[in-house]
């Protein structure tokens, strides 16, 4: 988490940078490192929800959410997720993906996004998609979960109910696709883990101690 934090620390695009939590321990950890740091409620279903929540004491144009269990998050990975903004106003929600690597493919853990010509994602699952049937070796790409939203997006997302397919895959990012907001998706070529299993933690430790960091 304090990686994430000092990561994201040096992005030139962040004016306001805190962790929300609903860990009172989280709390004590950023307390004793001299981060900021606020407590929301426990009811949230997703991190979106979470930085709804703290949208409403913090006026902005753009939220970026920023998740704890990617440690291998880079300022750059934040510059790309922010870029869009900056140059198609018309831009409402993005996110990041990278090129999924053939274990990554079959594996559940792993999130998977499709995308139009156009840049926006057609679908998010956990399944490997889409399916190459005649082995054109049609790139597949692994869906990196950091956002950013306009807050009318935002507050949007927080209005509507859970969606079918949201539901169906436990993945948030579908509620704005099934309801006609577009997520802008950049590609990045700078690899994450993100820690949600133990073996996900010993390949971080094992990608750090390679890297010497």
């Amino acid at each position: 988490m304090l990686r994430v934090y000092d990561a994201a620390k040096r992005s030139a695009h962040l004016s306001d940078l805190l962790i929300a939590t609903d860990s009172r321990d989280v709390v004590a950890v950023c307390a004793a490192n001299g981060v900021p740091a606020v407590v929301t409620s426990p009811d949230h279903a997703s991190g979106t929800d979470r930085v709804w929540e703290v949208a409403q004491n913090r006026p902005a144009d753009v939220y970026v959410n920023i998740q704890g269990d990617e440690p291998l998050i880079t300022p750059r990975h934040i510059e790309r997720l922010v870029q869009p903004f900056l140059s198609q106003p018309e831009t409402q929600v993005t996110t990041l993906c990278i090129r999924a690597t053939d274990d990554e493919l079959p594996n559940p853990a792993v999130n998977k996004v499709v995308i139009g010509i156009d840049g926006y994602a057609l679908y998010f699952s956990k399944y490997p998609i889409p399916y190459d049937r005649d082995g054109r070796g049609t790139p597949r790409y692994k869906h990196i979960g950091l956002y950013a939203y306009r807050r009318t997006a935002l507050e949007a997302f927080h209005a509507l109910p859970p969606s079918p397919l949201e539901l169906t895959e436990r993945l948030e990012q579908l509620r704005f696709l099934e309801h006609g907001i577009r997520i802008r998706v950049v590609e990045t070529d700078e690899p994450t883990i993100g820690v949600d299993t133990e073996d996900d933690l010993r390949a971080v430790e094992a990608w750090l101690k390679a890297h010497r960091l």
